[in-house]
């Protein structure tokens, strides 16, 4: 079992009903240290803007458009997935917990661009598994308004699809590149028309231990065995102070190298 139908497995599991999904989402923002860097941004722009149009590009298991309707109820959240099941839990949960600034559409980012209507769009962990990526970030660009902001959340060269390590090549699968440098996704949102961009690195030496003890040591176990889910609580509990504790330290350090890149692309203001 690879490490993407673990995931869909424990989001079938835990949507059972709107409190067991709540919590879930709540355990992921603990436990995946991209959505502490995710969430320091977004905190960001909510205090310098109002009413914002957002896109969650590749809203997956909806956590990142419940965390962002939920907070902001001035923005209007548009989550798109190419998987129809996942769009529809994610829209079920939704409308159950009434809340009403957001909405869910089954599209593929390679067709999706509305020009000039999104003041912000999120990718997180979207396009290291699209091969056509230059014509997604096209298509980013075309639908933000001028000044508008692309954030991305995406595996680094430096080991962020976890294939630097012997025989793990199979432990994540739907990858079509194993991540990008710094200066291929800067020279890919250049040629789709972004001119202003910031890159950082994540998961720098903190991060990659929390994400070994939090995230891949648990999901072997469950490859092993699913019974292994009834144990996670309990493996939790010893482990999370020691995670919380590295998260941190990776959300506050700068990092030279990391597995993981924090990208934000501006889209130029017309007249500039």
């Amino acid at each position: 079992m690879h490490y993407d139908p673990v995931k869909r497995m424990l989001g079938r599991f835990f949507s059972r009903s709107p409190l067991t999904q709540d919590i879930f989402y709540r355990l992921l923002d603990i436990l995946l240290l991209r959505t502490w860097h995710i969430h320091s941004c977004l905190k960001k722009i909510s205090r310098k803007k109002g009413e914002l149009n957002v896109l969650d590009a590749g809203s997956g298991l909806g956590q990142y458009t419940w965390y962002m309707a939920r907070k902001n109820p001035n923005w209007k959240v548009t989550a798109v997935d190419i998987k129809e099941e996942e769009i529809r839990e994610s829209g079920e949960f939704f409308r159950k917990k009434a809340i009403k600034n957001a909405r869910f559409i089954t599209g593929d980012l390679l067709n999706y661009n509305i020009p000039d209507y999104y003041d912000l769009i999120l990718s997180v962990d979207v396009m290291e598994h699209i091969e056509q990526d230059f014509r997604v970030f096209s298509n980013f660009y075309r639908s933000l308004k001028p000044g508008g902001l692309l954030l991305i959340s995406t595996p680094s060269d430096k080991g962020g699809s976890n294939t630097s390590e012997k025989n793990d090549t199979s432990f994540i699968e739907e990858h079509v590149r194993n991540g990008y440098s710094v200066a291929e996704i800067e020279q890919k949102l250049r040629n789709a028309g972004f001119e202003s961009m910031e890159v950082k690195y994540t998961y720098g030496w903190p991060g990659n231990i929390a994400w070994h003890i939090s995230m891949k040591y648990p999901m072997l176990m469950l490859r092993l065995s699913k019974t292994f889910i009834i144990l996670l609580p309990f493996y939790y509990i010893i482990t999370m102070p020691l995670v919380l504790l590295l998260n941190l330290a990776d959300l506050k350090l700068t990092h030279t190298s990391g597995t993981g890149l924090m990208v934000k692309a501006w889209k130029q203001q017309r007249g500039n």
